[in-house]
């Protein structure tokens, strides 16, 4: 399935079907044509139920879905039955997906050749190393350090382990190098569509309501990457604040759904899923 001039890419993300409330919006999700794919950009949901059943849905319905991990779906809740952690648990999921005909970032990324195309959708899953420094802050210690003083703390520091790393920076590092490989042996000739749970650049966290928070949104490692290789889009969630940006001219989706109390009041400003490709009118920001 590379998608035909009749199917468009769409995207969505932080789907969290733990709430009801979003349940009944992933039920919503629905393709315009059958030949439409769906990238889903990671956090939907934290036990392997709710993503098996967000996934398995979605796959029948759309000509194909690609997923990469969000934090949320790398958390080890003592609820959950699978009580996998680090990377077996983030394998445990690429298997359930592939059997659910998704694609991961462990498969080969697929051609589009519908509108818009042709393009490689290339699923990435990065992490982040704390790198992206709250204000006041030189180093990854004071940084930390400086979210449990303001009592802002990612519950990925109880919830998201890195085994068999030891740390989730070192498992970030292992990510980055792997996939920096990868990139750099594609055929520069056709675009890219890069697809990250986390933004590849520092610059989105900038409108974060705690600033404090962004130590837990990325890398520095991956600030070029849309310069540096052959990119027509960015796609990525994790901040809930779904947006259209450019920068060095590439456009950046912010395609998050959020929480009940977060779309309750902003509604969904982009649909319940954002067309990548064909690329909007440049005008039409966010």
């Amino acid at each position: 399935m590379s998608g035909t001039a009749e199917g468009k890419l769409f995207a969505t993300s932080d789907l969290h079907v733990g709430y009801s409330e979003n349940r009944e919006i992933v039920k919503r999700l629905v393709p315009e044509s059958d030949d439409d794919w769906l990238i889903v950009a990671g956090d939907v949901g934290e036990s392997t139920k709710q993503i098996e059943w967000a996934l398995a849905l979605l796959s029948s319905r759309f000509s194909r879905v690609l997923w990469v991990p969000g934090n949320h779906e790398l958390w080890t809740p003592s609820k959950d039955p699978v009580q996998l952690r680090g990377d077996a648990r983030y394998r445990h999921l690429v298997e359930l997906c592939r059997s659910l005909d998704v694609v991961t970032p462990e498969d080969p990324y697929p051609a589009w050749e519908g509108a818009g195309g042709p393009a490689r959708v290339a699923p990435l899953f990065l992490l982040y190393d704390y790198s992206f420094l709250p204000p006041g802050t030189s180093n990854s210690t004071e940084a930390l350090k400086k979210a449990y003083d303001t009592g802002v703390v990612c519950s990925d520091e109880f919830l998201l382990h890195p085994d068999p790393y030891p740390s989730r920076a070192a498992w970030c590092e292992a990510r980055v190098t792997e996939t920096e490989k990868r990139l750099e042996a594609l055929d520069d000739d056709i675009p890219l569509v890069l697809v990250n749970h986390y933004p590849l650049v520092r610059k989105p966290t900038d409108v974060l309501y705690y600033p404090v928070f962004a130590q837990w949104c990325g890398t520095e490692r991956t600030a070029d990457w849309h310069r540096r290789f052959n990119v027509s889009a960015v796609v990525y969630g994790h901040l809930h604040i779904p947006r259209r940006t450019r920068y060095d001219g590439v456009p950046f989706e912010e395609v998050s759904i959020g929480y009940p109390r977060e779309w309750g009041k902003r509604g969904h400003p982009h649909g319940l899923a954002r067309q990548i490709l064909p690329l909007l009118d440049p005008a039409d920001g966010s």
